[in-house]
């Protein structure tokens, strides 16, 4: 049980650094679909992106990249995530 925690543990900060590069990309992403539009659900893209930055900042990526999922999602965009 010990080993099992700890291998997840060891995963899970492996695929930080990559979640950490992925973050500005899908900020860039939603925050590009967003400009010039003055419709509600691109406003509140624009906020959801905002908010997803404080996690990326915090190290919490996992978190931040769902951020930016919300954020598109709202817009009807998908995103497009690096290759891991």
């Amino acid at each position: 049980m010990k080993t099992l925690l700890m291998a997840i543990i060891a995963l899970g900060l492996a695929a930080s650094p990559t979640l950490a590069n992925e973050c500005p990309l899908l900020h860039k992403q939603v925050m590009a679909a967003a400009e010039g539009r003055l419709d509600a659900a691109a406003y509140q893209a624009k906020m959801q992106a905002a908010e997803g930055d404080a996690p990326h900042k915090a190290g919490k990526h996992a978190e931040s990249v769902a951020k930016y999922e919300e954020a598109a999602k709202g817009m009807g965009l998908t995103l497009t995530h690096k290759a891991h």
